[in-house]
């Protein structure tokens, strides 16, 4: 009996993994939605009877797991470079030339794909299985967004291969008709929309939740095989083809071109028709075929020699400037946006466009009425190139004084571009002062990531960070994905985090250039809150490396009402006020700088932090030359290579804690 069940729930598995690749990669579905979901339904039903036969490839497995409080990196396989651009067929023909030249009378030819404009992705199976994924990120490691891949219904979870590891690179996107559906969902929930394809997917792919992840209706697009970080076949066009035959997703539109002429031919084919796309494509990717070349072509520091991408031009057209408004972002930046009499740009109708900010505008000398050229290049809020000519009649933009989404005092600081609302509880800037404020490293209340953030402010049971402190167990209950323990858990987190020193309360508030060295330094030089926002500018310099502009910066901060409104209440709920004891001015450590990396066998990185700057040190976030000495843990990271580099001495815990006295 159990064995027909295995083999059942076996069968049922290789039906559903046939539709997901007829209907999300070879876009040719067989059977209905309702016939597919009745399959999906008896394989979670016997699978639901028989856990012991669950297994990671199951389709089922695709979304699970509770959401995450963060993300760790890893290494790639071989570096994830960036690739130089061709703006023009002159700059094309020129590449060509310096690979004719190395190449010298080798006969080449070139693989041409569509460019995709998404994230980057690199997944890795093995015995058939996808096992990880890794954005790009520095192009040397990545963040492990696996959980969120396997959302990604395109992205196949088990391959037919005879390689016991391999690795596929591509990049993950989202179909404009997702993508217009993800915004209208947003403005209907009251949320800002993102501003093209591109960032939609990246921010989908780094959500923490993966049912947030799944519910985008990602597509995953390979373009690369690699065994070991290096190409396994010894043709490019080989490999793509090999990326098909196992269930990949891989673009049709490529052409294999023995000479410069075809692709170029390509590529003026393409600008032409790319309107015609279900997906956003700013250009063509031209590489060498022959991997044997490649290595020959070699690299620079940045991109490869033997591949570029030809970049489309912009999409422009004129119309008048009727107005500008004013949007209000999550770092309460205010932003000027252009609303245009409406116009067809790349088959797309046209109303807004960005315009950055008022040294913009100043520049572009634009006023409302004019005609003005836009240019759209993929963002669906497209920007103002230039004033085609003065509207008549015409007026000038002036930045509001006060925000337009809670009135409270805008300003611009000197040298910034972006004029801010300084209203921490601004509801256009709420849940990243919460994330802020509750961050690790900060008030560290774990668990409150960025889905229940977005819960507890859409349902307005927060509309102020002092709010947390009055959350109740019944009402984190009833959210989403909230059980009474993992409540429990969250309000005693909350309810720790009152016992944080006044450093910790001083970057929490989320004042602008004031980060975690800086509220030490002022709470160590102060000694309390009250005496920092009474303070005027000049007796704020007093404090070591504090200059005229982060002065007026918490100046103007505490004379926001809306702020001190905030700062009453923190007092009510019992935050710490007061500086406990400051980092002596002496001590064993006094003058010298550190930087930690790694783990250590004992202390945590807070311990460790506490220990040097009770001795009178001070603790930097990057190595340089003026960095005395780096504590390296386990898995110490590029912060090691980097003070190796210098000279810099190392030591380990042993040593810290004999230079801080022992203990």
């Amino acid at each position: 009996m159990a064995e027909d069940v295995r083999r059942q729930i076996e069968q049922l598995r290789n039906q559903i993994r046939r539709h997901e690749y007829l209907y999300y990669v070879l876009d040719q579905p067989e059977i209905s939605d309702a016939e597919f979901d009745g399959l999906m339904r008896r394989l979670q039903e016997l699978e639901a009877q028989h856990p012991e036969l669950i297994t990671p490839d199951s389709p089922t497995q695709r979304v699970g797991g509770k959401p995450r409080e963060g993300f760790v990196t890893a290494p790639h396989s071989s570096p994830m470079l960036s690739l130089d651009n061709a703006l023009n067929e002159a700059e094309l023909r020129d590449f060509d030339r310096r690979v004719r030249n190395l190449l010298g009378t080798e006969p080449y030819r070139y693989v041409a794909e569509l460019k995709l404009d998404g994230l980057s992705l690199a997944v890795r199976y093995r015995d058939g299985i996808l096992v990880r994924a890794l954005t790009r990120g520095d192009g040397l490691q990545g963040e492990d967004v696996t959980e969120n891949a396997r959302t990604i219904r395109s992205l196949p979870l088990k391959i037919e291969t005879d390689l016991p590891e391999l690795e596929a690179r591509g990049e993950v996107i989202m179909l404009r008709g997702a993508f217009e559906h993800l915004n209208e969902e947003r403005e209907k929930a009251g949320l800002p929309r993102f501003a093209n394809p591109r960032n939609a997917a990246a921010g989908s792919v780094r959500v923490l939740d993966p049912a947030i992840t799944a519910s985008r209706r990602l597509d995953f697009y390979a373009y690369f095989l690699l065994v070991d970080g290096t190409p396994y076949y010894e043709s490019h066009w080989e490999s793509l083809e090999a990326l098909a035959r196992m269930g990949f997703k891989v673009n049709p539109h490529r052409r294999l071109c023995q000479s410069l002429d075809e692709l170029l031919a390509f590529c003026r084919d393409w600008e032409a028709r790319r309107d015609e796309l279900p997906y956003e494509t700013d250009g063509v990717v031209a590489k060498i075929d022959s991997v044997r070349q490649q290595r020959v072509l070699g690299w620079t520091a940045k991109a490869p020699r033997w591949a570029i991408a030809y970049k489309f031009p912009a999409r422009q057209a004129e119309t008048v400037l009727e107005d500008i408004e004013v949007q209000v972002g999550r770092t309460g930046a205010l932003t000027p946006v252009a609303r245009l009499r409406p116009v067809s740009l790349g088959g797309v109708t046209v109303s807004r466009a960005t315009l950055h900010n008022e040294d913009e505008i100043e520049r572009l000398g634009v006023q409302i009425g004019d005609v003005v050229l836009v240019e759209r290049s993929g963002d669906v809020i497209p920007k103002v190139v230039r004033v085609v000519r003065a509207g008549e009649p015409r007026r000038p933009f002036r930045m509001p004084e006060t925000c337009p989404v809670c009135g409270g005092k805008v300003v611009r600081q000197e040298g910034e571009a972006a004029s801010r609302c300084l209203n921490t509880n601004c509801p256009a800037r709420l849940k990243e002062s919460i994330r802020h404020f509750a961050a690790r490293g900060v008030m560290d209340i774990d668990g409150l990531g960025e889905a229940l953030v977005d819960q507890l402010v859409d349902r307005g049971l927060v509309k102020s960070i002092a709010d947390l402190y009055e959350l109740k167990l019944e009402q984190l209950v009833a959210l989403e994905r909230m059980g009474e323990k993992s409540a429990s858990k969250i309000l005693a987190n909350i309810e720790r985090s009152r016992e944080k020193p006044l450093a910790r309360v001083l970057w929490g508030l989320g004042i602008p250039f004031v980060g975690e060295r800086t509220a030490q330094i002022l709470a160590d030089t102060f000694g309390s809150l009250d005496k920092i926002a009474a303070a005027d500018e000049e007796t704020l310099q007093q404090a070591e490396e504090v200059g005229p502009k982060v002065a007026r910066s918490i100046y103007q901060f505490f004379r926001e009402p809306h702020n001190r409104e905030l700062v009453e209440r923190l007092r009510r709920v019992g935050l710490r006020f007061e500086q406990e004891a400051g980092r002596k001015a002496g001590g064993p450590l006094a003058g010298l700088t550190f930087v930690l990396t790694g783990t250590l066998p004992h202390l945590t990185r807070e311990q460790a932090k506490a220990r040097i700057e009770a001795a009178g040190g001070k603790v930097a976030s990057s190595v340089s030359r003026k960095t005395n000495y780096v504590v390296a843990g386990a898995e110490a990271g590029s912060k090691l290579e980097k003070a190796r580099e210098l000279g810099i001495p190392i030591i380990d815990e042993a040593k810290l804690l004999e230079m801080t006295g022992g203990g």
